[in-house]
């Protein structure tokens, strides 16, 4: 009787627990549920009571919530108190998140090791974003002496992950000419991994590969098939590169204005390439009509920036022009300066 009423015992105690796990997950879904729609006041109330029982997805929630400003003051540094009570648990977002917060030094001292300390444990149990951002912080050497070996390695894994941003990174490590790592064929075979996801960088760059013939067979179509989708998305690299292919007529007919048009939309970016080109477009009156004081603009908008040679040509241009015209132009790059070159 003794061992039976021992056996019933212990079946309840786990019915028992059970059912708390299942209450405890309902609570958190409906929190999670409340959150997306914007109910913060309801998310908050199904959280916070579960955050002060030490869960720690309800903690790392409620983080969130202080790092947002998402239904409470917003307080960065309680955020990072709700993420370390969480990450001492354990949990990988919540460790992803505070080594952020320790980058950027928001809500508590900048601490780039501390970082990287946050970010191991999280990227130890296969967390990506926490990978990709290790990667970062060695390929940059941010904080910490770069170390181009293991910025391959855990961006290698987030890569593998299907992150597009780290098979992008990984490319680009892989196509520069230090730390030892430069391999052509697999920046390639990266960027295109990122480039299919639909990353604009990766699509730019695996655009000049293809311009070029690096890592692959040189092929014209496919590099403007590939700065085409990037410059779609507004890179500026990509749009610069199109109006390099529509001015110089290579794998399309020549077109003057359309090289003028991308180069605009580079130009309006800060690319500084695209701005002298589209001031030589406009001085030499290529698929626009010839004007002097355009041209003098874009030639000072991109000396502004540090161009020499921009420098030079509006300096030459001007003696070309009227006083008067220099005085309208050198007011109209004024105003294109300050409006970020929009609009010019």
């Amino acid at each position: 009787m003794n061992t039976l009423k021992s056996i019933l015992l212990v079946v309840i105690v786990v019915l028992g627990a059970v059912a708390g796990r299942a209450a405890l997950a309902q609570d958190l879904r409906e929190g999670w549920a409340a959150y997306g729609r914007g109910d913060y006041e309801t998310a908050l109330k199904e959280w916070r009571p579960l955050a002060d029982q030490g869960n720690p997805r309800a903690q790392f929630f409620l983080a969130v919530m202080y790092e947002t400003g998402h239904g409470v003051a917003q307080d960065h540094a309680a955020a990072a108190e709700w993420y370390r009570l969480a990450a001492n648990q354990g949990n990988a977002d919540a460790q992803c998140n505070l080594g952020t917060m320790y980058v950027n030094g928001t809500g508590v001292r900048q601490d780039v090791a501390e970082a990287v300390r946050w970010y191991q444990l999280a990227a130890d149990q296969g967390h990506g974003l926490a990978q990709y951002n290790l990667g970062s912080i060695y390929a940059k050497g941010k904080g910490l002496p770069r170390d181009v070996s293991k910025a391959i390695k855990w961006y290698r894994l987030a890569a593998e992950q299907g992150d597009a941003r780290a098979q992008y990174s990984l490319g680009a490590l892989y196509e520069l000419r230090n730390g030892g790592a430069q391999d052509d064929q697999e920046a390639a075979k990266w960027y295109r991994m990122a480039a299919e996801q639909g990353d604009e960088d990766a699509q730019s760059s695996l655009g000049a590969m293809y311009y070029n013939g690096r890592g692959v067979a040189q092929d014209d179509a496919e590099a403007i098939g590939w700065f085409r989708k990037a410059a779609e998305q507004g890179g500026p690299e990509a749009q610069y590169n199109l109006g390099l292919v529509y001015y110089k007529g290579r794998g399309v007919a020549r077109d003057y204005a359309e090289a003028a048009r991308w180069f605009r939309m580079a130009a309006e970016q800060g690319r500084v390439e695209a701005q002298y080109n589209l001031a030589v477009i406009y001085d030499n009156g290529q698929g626009t009509p010839k004007d002097a004081v355009t041209a003098h603009m874009w030639f000072d908008v991109a000396a502004s920036l540090g161009d020499a040679q921009a420098a030079e040509a509006r300096d030459l241009a001007a003696k070309k022009m009227t006083a008067e015209e220099v005085a309208q132009a050198q007011a109209r790059a004024r105003q294109c300066i300050a409006q970020t070159y929009k609009g010019c």
